[in-house]
């Protein structure tokens, strides 16, 4: 592990606060705190390892949250959930064989299409509508989909999945936030898991990143149970924006 100074190991600790929060609304809080990790000298894989292991945590206790007020149900996403794990598991083995470059170029005008939908759509909204595709082609597409991205590169996969399941499965935006986070949260255990094997994480960082994305995801997604679409589609226009923006710049 590299050393780090108290500043930087507090900062560090409340990036990932801010991660949390933001992560609970819109996903992509690893947007924030990866590039924060490479800032402060952490190795790549490392910081890679130690970002996948810390976000775990915030977004489980997002997930408890929106389950306990009762806005996550979890047996309609079993099998969302099941083709999620494969999913993970078959990108993060094509992330080690294949060239990202091409992906790298098509996901800003994905995310600004996206932007666009979440603004624009009558769809996202505080009402459930009528669904689009059924739970059985649900499943294996778009968990599946969404496994294999999540494995695969990952930026933005929280709002593809919100869009995914307010757009596709009509969810009112508070059940489509939090059916984000089982789905998520599946996808990060396994690459973290892989992580953990490798011998990659750092523990010491991990535990205070992960006490702070707890709270930064609680605190988030209490906003989200009191506000629903009010809150969540300006701050996943703007994230999915700057996203965009980021990946163009690189």
């Amino acid at each position: 592990m590299p050393e780090l100074s108290l500043p930087v190991f507090a900062g560090l600790t409340f990036v990932a606060f801010l991660g949390g929060f933001i992560s609970s609304i819109a996903g992509a809080g690893g947007m924030l705190v990866l590039p924060c990790l490479l800032w402060a000298g952490v190795p790549p894989v490392q910081a890679l390892a130690t970002n996948k292991c810390q976000s775990v945590f915030g977004t489980l206790s997002s997930a408890v949250n929106y389950f306990r007020q009762g806005h996550l149900e979890l047996t309609p996403l079993i099998g969302t959930l099941a083709w999620a794990f494969v999913g993970a598991i078959l990108g993060t083995l094509l992330v080690q064989h294949l060239d990202k470059a091409l992906l790298e170029r098509l996901l800003p005008v994905i995310l600004i299409v996206l932007a666009g939908y979440f603004a624009l759509s009558p769809r996202i909204s505080d009402r459930d509508t009528p669904p689009r595709l059924p739970a059985r082609w649900f499943a294996p597409l778009v968990g599946g989909g969404l496994g294999v991205y999540g494995g695969f590169f990952g930026p933005g996969m929280g709002s593809f999945s919100a869009a995914a399941f307010a757009g596709l499965r009509g969810f009112n935006m508070r059940r489509a936030t939090a059916s984000t986070k089982p789905v998520v949260l599946v996808t990060n255990f396994t690459s973290m898991t892989l992580f953990i094997l490798g011998g990659h994480v750092i523990w010491s960082l991990v535990a205070a990143m992960a006490v702070a994305q707890i709270i930064g995801a609680r605190l988030g997604s209490n906003l989200v149970i009191r506000r629903g679409a009010a809150l969540v589609k300006p701050v996943i226009v703007v994230v999915t924006a700057a996203i965009a923006i980021r990946l163009m710049l690189r």
